[in-house]
């Protein structure tokens, strides 16, 4: 029981980051991107290669390109990988407006996931890869689960500050400008295209540092884990908790967490329990968006 609770804690760690990332381009940008778990896993595969190489790796000779990285070396790459994957999309899908860059980011989402699916030598397709090394930092060895907790609590803390001071900066101010009136925010000297491009780099960047701390921690990947329902989760992690603020994040994350693994103890019959568990969670949810549309701790809202 221990390991579950601190199995959890570590999911609503790595979790955080993506739902606080989310904040910065949806809550306070105005941006509805479906294509976070993208870089999500353009910074656990990134990870990955640079983690699984040296002379006892067997994955050497199947892989396209591997290294044998220190875990914080593989870590920054993650996130380089992650911001670089948010600017290429960005350049492209930021041309589109409303309805039409949400599809671009969309197309994203399905054209990476079919390229890690398919190209066998970049990342064994649908096989995924397997033995990624255990975290190791300053000498110490990350094994146990309650380490791997203060591992995320660590970077957590390093994270989360940063996109809180980003927040309340004059950027954060300028993205809501943006958000509320793009062409009274333009008139100021405001540019749209630079600001939104900003925000996705930074997203994708500790996206991709959410998904090196994926992968370090379970040890094996594949594509499944970055696909188009992934990106959905982390969309309705920020939109269930309220956007443009510092409190729905968080929220959202904790309740989409462990309100599915809440419903595991509630004695339902094993025939059934799994389909009727996804029931009653579709429909908590809705309640839920009924009586909060602006999420569990308000603030903006999509329109």
């Amino acid at each position: 029981m221990e390991n579950y609770v601190l199995h959890l804690l570590t999911m609503i760690g790595i979790y955080a980051i993506l739902a606080y990332s989310m904040n910065l381009v949806t809550g306070f940008g105005g941006l509805l991107v479906f294509c976070l778990a993208g870089f999500y896993g353009v910074g656990a595969y990134t990870h990955t290669l640079l983690q699984v190489g040296g002379a006892e790796s067997r994955l050497a000779d199947e892989l396209l390109f591997s290294a044998a990285c220190p875990f914080p070396v593989a870590l920054l790459g993650a996130a380089l990988a992650g911001g670089g994957a948010a600017i290429a999309i960005g350049v492209v899908a930021l041309r589109f407006r409303g309805d039409f860059f949400v599809f671009a980011t969309l197309g994203f989402q399905m054209m990476l996931y079919t390229v890690l699916y398919n190209w066998n030598e970049l990342g064994r397709g649908a096989f995924g890869i397997y033995g990624i090394p255990r975290p190791v930092v300053f000498g110490w060895e990350i094994n146990q689960p309650w380490e791997y907790v203060v591992l995320v609590g660590v970077v957590d803390t390093m994270v989360l500050p940063f996109l809180f001071l980003l927040y309340r900066s004059p950027f954060g101010l300028s993205l809501k400008a943006l958000r509320d009136n793009e062409r009274a925010a333009e008139s100021l000297g405001i540019s749209a295209f630079r600001q939104h491009l900003s925000a996705l780099m930074v997203a994708g960047a500790f996206s991709g540092i959410a998904g090196g701390l994926y992968a370090s921690y379970v040890t094996y990947i594949d594509p499944t884990s970055f696909g188009l329902n992934e990106s959905i989760f982390i969309v309705s992690l920020l939109l269930l908790g309220g956007s443009g603020n510092i409190r729905g994040p968080i929220i959202g994350t904790v309740v989409m967490i462990l309100l599915p693994e809440a419903l595991r103890f509630v004695g339902l019959p094993d025939s059934f329990a799994a389909n009727l568990r996804e029931i009653i969670y579709g429909f908590a949810l809705i309640l839920l968006m009924y009586w909060r549309p602006r999420g569990l701790a308000g603030d903006f809202s999509l329109r």
